[in-house]
């Protein structure tokens, strides 16, 4: 199960936190900066750690009972 969640503006992501990798990654100039800067941020990264755990994990039984 993977955690993802990406920002936008006008279509293009500029952001994105996924759980496999751990950490931001950006994909354009604004978007670099603030996953380099969401990174220096130890209780953001570990909040976004814990979505996983909080969000995917007590749901997924829900998605695949319902398969």
């Amino acid at each position: 199960i993977e955690f993802i969640d990406s920002y936008y503006y006008n279509k293009l992501e500029l952001t994105r936190f996924s759980s496999s990798v751990g950490k931001f990654v950006g994909f354009t100039e604004y978007g670099v900066r603030n996953a380099a800067a969401w990174n220096n941020d130890p209780s953001k990264l570990s909040a976004m750690k814990a979505q996983k755990e909080g969000y995917c994990l007590n749901n997924v039984q829900i998605d695949y009972n319902n398969m």
